[in-house]
């Protein structure tokens, strides 16, 4: 069966993200919604522009995630942003935005057929009622740790042998480094960590000296560094992966990829072992709030897990929710007066605030105290 088989006038079809995206069948995907008709498209996270891909064929397209290789498309008005929290999308899909047909690689196991190197949503999707349109993919690690995909739901549209596609994160600086070290010595042995994906994270999982588990949002070869220094307490639990074909090759047998309604449960992060999330921001105003979707107007990334992961911390005993950031991105502070995009995350979801120069605790502190410690953290920076 093909897609022109699935995508009927009035649909609506969600499109799996990350490097397992079924970019193969792209072309097929845009001639099916052009020939039915008034068919829309949701989008999560793309790590590169997706190339064969006409979103004029489609009446309206949207996206989850704002960033990565969507960037182009979101500030020309071509994919339309919705503003949310990880941790809501599968309540979306189970009501006002659920999918006709969710479109996304699928790999075969002895139990029957799962998803590969994402999860995230795509349950969440195939739970509401969706029809998933499967590209098999024999070189992708099946990573999921969820059941078989329902049958009756299922139909193969195509196969390819292509790997996940692989993802550059770029290399920490000497300031990550700095920063990174202030970070690692606030979080205690046996804690569970959460980091955002990129060079400072990167840092913050390699300057660390003591045994933890990895409870984040994308696994990234940090966590291979961290189980070769005999550090990696137990599986990492993630919704993605994105790195080197060495990273996913790795993944099989040391990382769980699960959904969402699991990975950012704010209450189960909140629970058991110290939980510590690291992340970090475009911007920080002089209250603690944090901007992570826009900068000079353009968007850069999108809220994504950081405000579920936020608050899982802060409600976790013995935990910290913690934004690390520098002082300085270019010429600009990164403490401004007012941000230039939204507050992605709230401040009172902010535990800690670390920069080169040091590191400010925030908790048990009215709002002037507040202002205060971050004002004095930045300095004359």
């Amino acid at each position: 069966m093909s897609l022109a088989d699935l995508v009927r006038p009035g649909h609506r079809v969600a499109l799996a993200d990350g490097v397992g995206c079924p970019v193969s069948v792209l072309p097929e995907l845009s001639r099916a919604a052009a020939q039915a008709g008034d068919v829309d498209l949701l989008l999560c996270w793309a790590t590169e522009p997706l190339a064969g891909l006409d979103l004029a064929s489609f009446v309206r397209v949207r996206t989850f995630m704002a960033g990565f290789g969507l960037r182009a498309d979101v500030d020309a008005g071509r994919v339309g942003y919705i503003p949310t929290r990880l941790s809501v999308v599968p309540a979306l899909l189970r009501g006002p935005l659920r999918p006709d047909v969710v479109v996304a690689s699928v790999v075969a196991t002895p139990s029957g057929w799962v998803l590969g190197t994402e999860v995230g949503w795509v349950r969440a999707a195939v739970d509401a009622g969706a029809r998933v349109a499967g590209v098999e993919r024999s070189a992708v690690p099946g990573l999921d740790v969820g059941p078989p995909l329902p049958a009756e739901q299922l139909t193969l549209v195509g196969s390819s042998s292509e790997p996940p596609l692989p993802y550059a994160w770029a290399t920490p600086s000497p300031v990550d480094r700095e920063i990174a070290a202030r970070v690692a010595a606030l979080i205690p042995a046996g804690a569970r960590v959460q980091h955002a994906p990129g060079p400072l994270g990167t840092a913050v999982i390699d300057a660390l000296e003591v045994p933890v588990g990895l409870d984040t949002g994308i696994i990234t070869e940090a966590a291979m560094g961290l189980e070769r220094r005999g550090l990696l307490l137990g599986r990492a639990l993630t919704p993605w992966v994105a790195g080197t074909p060495d990273l996913y090759e790795w993944c099989v047998g040391n990382v769980d990829v699960d959904r969402l309604e699991r990975t950012h449960d704010p209450v189960r992060l909140g629970k058991g072992s110290p939980f510590v999330a690291v992340n970090t921001a475009l911007e920080v105003d002089h209250d603690g709030q944090v901007n992570v979707e826009a900068a000079g107007g353009s968007a850069v990334a999108g809220i994504g897990g950081q405000p579920d992961y936020a608050l899982g911390a802060a409600r976790s005993a013995g935990g910290l929710s913690v934004v690390a950031v520098p002082t300085r991105r270019g010429e600009h502070r990164t403490l401004v007066e007012r941000l230039s995009g939204p507050a992605s995350t709230p401040s009172h979801d902010i535990d800690v605030i670390v920069t080169e120069h040091g590191t400010a605790d925030l908790r048990g502190l009215d709002r002037a105290e507040r202002r205060r410690r971050i004002d004095h953290l930045w300095g004359a920076a």
